[in-house]
């Protein structure tokens, strides 16, 4: 006997039929695109679905209604009035009759709703919300979540900590985006907000909980690089310098390489009882050895600044040894292809005396501008090797670049892939993929796009089963009535 009541079920670009309660909608990974004309076939896109209505025939609704819900349950979108067109029903569904509806998108953004492509059939949709389709004596919920097949099985939500750290330009000045702490904070979340809209398309969000944030000054000289530049061993002398009005002499015999040199200042700035921290940088592609740098702060954890003895920082003619100095004013020095897994002496002064010890978290810099022009952000990630790691820096012009560039989104996904290379580096250039090395474009055609891949290889990277995961399950909860 055919089912009389009514049902909704539905149909994905494989074809395959699933009753909605069961099923999820994903946010879209593809940009727009033609509406397939023949609703009986498979229209092959991964995220789309066609909400099928199956039932007597006389009971069938012409139309539906579409409202989207963000985790709350409040209203941020819809479709009105989506046409059902009658098909004949699936194998799986037992009904007298049934109709479905064009592939319905669930997007990020206005920017991909509205596209004349795709309009009649986009909705703005949030990450752990849920689609609600309604009609004549019908009514269903259909969740969103991140991507229904991938070689992981299907991925839900799971949700990555940012902390964010304004830097002023000079002490006391204004943070360096947002004019004032409020609209610095406004930006934060903005920012933030706008970065989990195209990760969503991979079940990954950056929001569910409360904003971290701090505005901070530029930090003293608190750093001693020994083996700065090259990493050669020592030729014999002595590191002199003060820090915190004492004066040190460390002598450093012959044959001494950058790390034991460096373990020795440490253990005469403790002997004088400050805190010292060595971190052992990897070789850089020029150099003979790594680096170590050496940190100095009170027993408080106030960085102390340092200066070189009136006689000179040090003779060693092989064995280089520098103060970290951080210069916002005139841009922040960022890396290059040579240092790029090190970082430069004032990358790393700014970045140790920031850093909040939680290596789970991503930490977002924003700075007033990079030296030398041409560069918006940067990352530092574990595969490097480096000491830094889970960090993105971003300026000014990062944030103004807005979402024709995603700034924020594009490094924070070097992060969570742990990868620092592009697309486009050794491929055909795709700029409507977000990891691309250099697009900008505000339209739906723009630097926005996730692959399956990248979804995949952020879980595998990044997720809870990773040596050092970032993201957490973050499972669905009702939606309030």
């Amino acid at each position: 006997m055919e089912a009389k009541a009514i049902s909704l079920w539905t149909v994905d670009g494989k074809g395959s039929v699933a009753r909605a309660s069961g099923s999820h909608a994903s946010l879209h990974r593809t940009p727009p695109s033609t509406e397939p004309t023949d609703p009986t076939r498979p229209h092959g896109d991964p995220d789309a679905l066609r909400y099928l209505v199956a039932g007597g025939e006389s009971e069938l609704p012409n139309l539906l209604q579409l409202d989207s819900l963000d985790e709350k349950g409040t209203a941020i979108d819809g479709l009105r009035d989506i046409a059902l067109v009658q098909i004949p029903c699936p194998a799986q569904v037992k009904a007298e009759a049934c109709a479905v509806t064009a592939p319905i998108r669930a997007v990020a953004d206005d920017i991909d709703k509205l596209h004349p492509l795709v309009r009649r059939r986009s909705v703005r949709a949030k990450l752990g919300g849920a689609l609600r389709l309604h009609g004549k004596g019908l009514q269903d919920l259909v969740r969103v979540t991140g991507p229904r097949r991938s070689a992981l099985g299907a991925i839900e939500r799971y949700r990555t900590k940012l902390r964010f750290v304004f830097v002023r330009a000079s002490p006391g000045g204004a943070p360096p985006v947002g004019g004032t702490d409020a609209g610095a904070a406004r930006l934060a979340l903005q920012t933030r907000e706008q970065a989990g809209s195209l990760w969503g398309a991979c079940g990954i969000t950056f929001e569910g909980g409360p904003l971290r944030m701090e505005i901070v000054d530029p930090p003293p000289a608190h750093l001693l690089s020994v083996g700065c530049g090259h990493g050669l061993p020592a030729s014999g002398g002595t590191i002199r310098f003060l820090a915190d009005r004492k004066r040190f002499a460390v002598s450093i015999p012959a044959g001494t390489r950058p790390d034991a040199a460096a373990r020795r200042v440490a253990q005469a700035l403790r002997a004088r009882g400050l805190s010292a921290m060595v971190f052992d940088n990897p070789r850089m592609a020029a150099g003979a050895g790594g680096s170590s740098d050496i940190t100095v702060s009170d027993r408080r954890g106030k960085p102390i600044a340092l200066l070189p003895d009136p006689s000179g920082l040090s003779e060693d003619i092989t064995m280089r040894t520098c103060i970290g100095h951080v210069n916002l004013e005139d841009g922040l020095q960022h890396f290059g292809d040579i240092d790029a897994v090190v970082g430069t002496l004032e990358e790393r002064t700014l970045l140790r005396a920031i850093d909040d010890g939680d290596p789970q978290t991503i930490d977002v810099v924003l700075v007033p501008g990079f030296g030398r022009g041409g560069r918006i952000g940067e990352s530092f990630i574990g595969a490097d090797g480096g000491t830094l790691r889970n960090i993105v820096v971003i300026d000014r012009a990062g944030i103004r670049g807005g979402r024709a560039s995603f700034t924020l989104a594009h490094e924070l996904g070097h992060v969570l892939l742990d990868d620092p290379g592009h697309p486009d580096d050794f491929g055909i250039d795709t700029p409507t993929r977000l990891m691309d090395a250099d697009a900008s474009d505000p339209t739906a055609f723009g630097p926005r796009r996730l692959s399956i891949g990248e979804c995949e290889r952020a879980l595998r990277q990044s997720g809870p089963k990773a040596p050092l995961p970032l993201m957490a399950p973050w499972p669905l909860e009702l939606l309030p009535r």
